[in-house]
């Protein structure tokens, strides 16, 4: 499949499917509309029925019994009575005007696009509106040009390894297609730099879930400030949609507020968290997590971890035995550990991957902030120097905003502009 048709496969999705399941939905509220408001004054005419009858029934024994004290006490028991039964049936009609909550929609394939193309908003002001201009100057491919666009992705953070390797791919490309004018040049960086990040790899985002029944144990790791445990909460939240019963682990003793934090995380998104008190030992709350987990048949175990890499020995020797808790409580656990790093900090989040990646077997990166940044190259360079696989980015603010990397849309939210034009151009 052309680099083009996947391209615009994976940012528009399948129109026709999801205009089905647009049209399912619409029908089943309509038939749910009516019904509700066929049965709505069914059941009130009925209660109002049924009130009219012990009304009646109320009138013919106060007009019999005789004006006595214990009948004026019986009246008053029946008045009390008329109007507890009123408030039920207020309280009934109410209930059967209530609207019932809109089921969550899962977000279409062009909102997930544009979700990375606004966050990547800063970098593509910066790093693509510096290779229009550059594009603009040059009107042949030779080796000025290509000397200019190495020096524009070192600044956008890709990497020195990652772009040489670049450089060499777009210089057989150029001289393969006997490419001569700088006309279509962003297709063909966009489609080496997929290439190059996915490196014939499929499923690269997908977490190493177990089968259903048995608990999948994720373990967080990261320095402090990156957004670890704001991280945490919005992966619980996601995999509480897709109906999964999480549990939380509150597994950094270290830090003063970390434990409150995820708390109000676990509050906020509706998971249970396991704790101790600040200084406790973290492998003892993991043991605590990981039995509570089991006794209420949860899914998902998310632990969170302290980050002190400025004391590498003492994080090496906690992190070791946090691991070896729970590989001897959950076999093959944790099934994934997740690093989280600042997007924003540049070639010092491929400096924290290398020493956390020596301290534990990272399966996975989750690039926070990644909306924050104008050098959103970092991706690549992690990927490429570091072989480990970016599973989330963090796109905003917003509970949603946690996304499974995808290289096309990553590519696409770099060079939207340009793509456009040419996916336009194709259709023509």
């Amino acid at each position: 499949m052309s680099f083009f048709k996947r391209l615009k496969e994976k940012l528009t999705g399948n129109p026709t499917e999801e205009e089905k399941v647009v049209a399912a939905i619409n029908e089943e509220e309509a038939a749910e509309q009516k019904q509700d408001e066929a049965t709505e004054p069914t059941q009130i005419e009925a209660i109002v029925d049924e009130m009219e009858k012990v009304e009646e029934v109320s009138e013919t024994e106060t007009s019999i019994e005789p004006e006595t004290p214990v009948a004026i006490e019986d009246q008053e028991q029946q008045e009390q009575q008329e109007q507890q039964e009123q408030q039920e049936q207020q309280e009934v009609q109410e209930v059967a005007i209530v609207e019932e909550p809109v089921k969550e929609k899962k977000p279409s394939a062009w909102s997930i696009t544009q979700k990375f193309k606004a966050g990547l908003e800063k970098t593509r002001n910066s790093f693509t509106s510096k290779v229009n201009d550059l594009v603009a100057r040059y009107r042949k491919v030779d080796e000025d040009f290509f000397e200019e666009l190495e020096d524009l992705l070192l600044q956008a953070d890709v990497g020195f390894e990652t772009v040489m390797e670049l450089m060499d791919k777009l210089r057989f490309e150029v001289q393969r297609k006997n490419i001569k004018d700088t006309n279509g040049i962003q297709t063909i960086i966009s489609e080496k730099l997929v290439e190059i990040y996915e490196q014939g790899e499929e499923d690269l985002i997908e977490l190493n879930m177990q089968p259903k029944g048995e608990l999948t144990v994720i373990l967080f790791v990261g320095v402090n400030g990156v957004g670890k445990t704001t991280t945490i909460g919005k992966l619980a939240h996601r995999l509480k949609s897709q109906g999964k019963t999480v549990v939380l682990a509150a597994g950094d003793t270290f830090r003063a507020g970390a434990i409150d934090q995820l708390q109000v995380w676990g509050d906020r998104v509706g998971c249970e968290v396991i704790k101790q008190s600040e200084g406790s030992d973290p492998a003892a709350v993991m043991y605590d997590a990981i039995r509570a987990a089991k006794n209420r048949n949860a899914d998902v175990l998310i632990c969170d971890t302290a980050g002190r890499l400025q004391n590498k020995v003492n994080l090496m020797n906690e992190l070791e035995k946090v691991h070896r808790v729970i590989s001897r409580e959950v076999p093959n656990a944790p099934h994934e550990v997740l690093l989280a790093l600042d997007a924003t900090t540049g070639q010092n989040a491929l400096v924290q991957a290398q020493t956390f990646k020596e301290a534990t077997n990272v399966t996975g990166i989750v690039l926070t902030k990644l909306d924050g940044t104008a050098k959103g190259g970092i991706v690549l360079a992690i990927r490429n120097k570091l072989h480990i696989p970016v599973k989330f980015v963090g796109l905003g603010e917003k509970m949603d905003d946690l996304q499974p990397f995808d290289a096309e849309r990553y590519v696409y939210g770099l060079f939207a502009d340009g793509l456009d034009k040419e996916l336009q151009n194709k259709e023509d």
